[in-house]
């Protein structure tokens, strides 16, 4: 039988967090013949990647011909902002059970997407199922070391600057290492209704009056759900004011939430007043995504300890939890 041409001209497109599509060019007269796709997909990092032959292909995707381009989706568990190399290779099954096959086209490169806007939202679901009740609460705070609210004073006139948020949490999530934003906490101790005395981020902690960061002018989104390898699970929310950079980026990646009737953060006005709400069974992770001025709040010195082993900064997502994963990417 005749030799099958090499594939060309491999183009991927359509890419997600968890799928991709992939064309190649081949000669007129295998189009008709070629009966399976052999696609050898590998994580950018592994550098040795083994070619399979004909024989070794439950090892790799075998897929029969279809008109290109070809969605690839489930075929491997495909991992979130993930660099990948893929080469394919055309193939003929002969009477025998045997294939005939071509050579292995030039290998391409591509990195999968971040969680669009419907996966976020599964995420969200899985996150309101074990929120529990809402508790109300005052103030938003900030620990950190004295040192860095000593810099805030000294060399940033006083005011906190967003910072590029790390990769902590599912590793799919649009905002790690693209939002800048304020990290704040909002949970109060179930038997005093105040914060917490312990912290994993510093003995000083600045407090500042809720509705500051949290009002009828702030847009709530959710962002991510995660924990670490622990009973208890983090969510994490952005607080952003209407019209600010911060909102429009949020704005095109991350669910809405309304402020006044969601399961994790509300503000009510109720009397007159404006009334904040928190989720009591999860440890809600805030950021307000515009610059802070310590003259908006108070500054001191917890009484507690600093229980590093709570800290989230980078902290990876247990990506065997089957309460906060969804059924793609990490």
């Amino acid at each position: 039988m005749e030799l099958l041409s090499t594939p060309k001209n491999i183009e991927i497109n359509n890419i997600t967090c968890d799928s991709f599509r992939i064309s190649w060019a081949m000669e007129k007269g295998d189009l008709e013949r070629v009966t399976h796709y052999f696609i050898d997909l590998n994580k950018k990092e592994n550098k040795n990647s083994n070619k399979f032959k004909h024989g070794d292909v439950p090892t790799k995707l075998v897929a029969k011909a279809v008109p290109l381009p070809m969605t690839v989706r489930g075929h491997w568990f495909l991992s979130p902002r993930t660099e990948y190399s893929v080469a394919v290779q055309t193939a003929v099954k002969q009477s025998d059970g045997e294939y005939l096959v071509s050579g292995w086209s030039e290998t391409v490169e591509f990195c999968t997407g971040d969680y669009a806007k419907e996966h976020l939202a599964q995420l969200q679901e899985k996150a309101e199922l074990i929120a529990g009740r809402m508790l109300r609460f005052s103030v938003f705070y900030r620990n950190q070391h004295k040192e860095y609210f000593q810099h805030v004073r000294m060399h940033c006139g006083n005011v906190m600057k967003p910072s590029l948020k790390d990769n902590s949490g599912s590793h799919g999530s649009p905002t790690s290492g693209m939002l800048h934003g304020i990290f704040f906490s909002c949970n109060t101790e179930f038997n005093t209704g105040q914060p917490p005395q312990d912290s994993p981020y510093g003995r000083y902690r600045f407090q500042i009056p809720a509705q500051r960061l949290f009002n009828p002018n702030t847009n709530l989104y959710f962002a991510d759900f995660y924990c670490m390898y622990t009973a208890y699970h983090y969510v994490v929310l952005v607080l952003a004011p209407k019209g600010s950079s911060g909102d429009l980026f949020c704005r095109e990646r991350l669910p809405q939430l309304d402020i006044s009737s969601n399961k994790f953060l509300t503000c009510c006005v109720e009397e007159g007043e404006l009334v904040y709400r928190h989720a009591q069974d999860s440890i809600l992770e805030l950021i307000y995504t515009e610059p802070v001025d310590l003259s908006l709040g108070v500054l001191g010195e917890i009484s507690g300890h600093q229980l590093m082993s709570l800290s989230t900064a980078n902290a990876k997502k247990d990506p065997s939890c089957k309460t906060c994963n969804i059924s793609v990417g990490r």
